[in-house]
């Protein structure tokens, strides 16, 4: 099959790989429909993160089950399901409490499972996916998905679950007025999760005339371009005064989380969710005068997806307008090139 690897900086390829096959009774193999490109698949290939050797990558899809093992027992060939970004188990005790992130048994995609056997990135034409019935969530009435409809479910996998993570750890709501620090998909996805969460006023951070078109549809009120000093005076100005209820800091640098902080009222709740990538410590002396409320961390999707499931199948939001460009697999590399010189905000990918 094909699948794109990533070499290094800048070097991401499109290659033959073995077809996945069973290795557990646990197991489900999965035809891959539709996959994309993160945000934080960008820090390898722009060498903040290092890559020590060719590895497969991608960690977002959708697809048809082809084959389930002897043990599973919630899906079955044919079904069309959603994979959250990490393997999990959906019975030790953290996936009992809802971090399914911190499954005991967790696997990350492109990685080995707990037995040893490799486990399929999820930019590839198919994968095998341990623990199928704790990971996969199936789609209810869905075998082909026309394309809208496959581009939001896929949000699923990753986006449009971390930015309601972040809403929820910033508790917005009714009420509660938002500001969003980031606008690629986590921080739109971020934007919706807020007004889906019924908050009365929502300022999107954003520079890009494309992503601040896209923050209003969501439902941002307002937008404010400025950054540091100049951007939390303008949240100010428009909330009258105050600044904000909850901040969504959706970007994981030392400067957005600074900018977040910046945008807080006294007594405000923080919720972050961008990957950290060096720098961004809290300030605790902040924290402390300010007694601002912080939360988040990695989003645990498999336990948001089945809530934000309904509302996509009810056409309540249409978080898939996030994928701005559609490529076929093999146009991986351009779909890197697009994303990391802000040409696209999100790339969907077709095998």
């Amino acid at each position: 099959m094909r699948a794109v690897v990533i070499h290094g900086p800048g070097d991401i390829r499109v290659e033959d790989r073995d077809y996945p096959e069973l290795k557990l009774p646990t197991d489900a193999l999965v035809r891959v429909t539709a996959a994309c490109v993160c945000g934080s698949d960008l820090w390898p290939y722009r060498g903040v993160r290092p890559t020590e050797k060719p590895r497969a990558i991608g960690h977002e899809f959708v697809g048809v089950v082809e084959k389930v093992g002897d043990a599973v027992s919630t899906l079955a060939s044919g079904d069309f399901v959603i994979a959250p970004f990490v393997v999990s188990c959906g019975n030790c005790p953290s996936c009992r409490n809802g971090v399914t992130v911190a499954c005991s048994h967790r696997a990350a995609w492109g990685g080995e499972d707990e037995h040893g056997h490799y486990v399929d990135a999820g930019q590839g034409e198919a994968v095998r996916v341990p623990l199928a019935d704790g990971t996969l969530v199936r789609v209810p009435g869905v075998t082909e998905p026309e394309a809208a409809l496959a581009a939001s479910l896929l949000t699923l996998s990753d986006v449009m679950a971390t930015g309601h993570h972040a809403a929820v750890s910033a508790k917005a709501g009714p009420g509660r007025s938002v500001v969003v620090v980031g606008d690629g998909a986590v921080g739109l996805c971020g934007v919706l999760a807020a007004r889906r969460l019924g908050a009365r006023r929502i300022i999107a951070m954003s520079r890009h005339a494309d992503r601040q078109a896209l923050a209003r549809e969501f439902g941002a009120t307002d937008i404010v371009a400025e950054r540091g000093a100049d951007g939390a005076r303008k949240v100010r100005e428009l909330l009258g005064g105050v600044l904000a209820d909850s901040v969504l800091e959706c970007v994981g640098t030392k400067e957005s989380m600074d900018q977040a902080l910046r945008c807080t009222r006294p007594g405000g709740s923080l919720g972050y969710v961008g990957v950290p990538t060096g720098g961004p410590e809290l300030p605790i002396g902040v924290l402390f005068a300010k007694n601002i409320s912080v939360a988040g961390g990695m989003a645990p999707a498999r336990t948001y997806i089945p809530e934000l499931l309904e509302d996509v199948l009810a056409g309540a939001i249409v978080p898939g307008r996030v994928f701005d460009v559609e490529m076929p697999l093999e146009d991986a590399p351009e779909a890197y090139r697009a994303m990391d010189e802000r040409r696209a905000i999100k790339v969907l990918l077709r095998p």
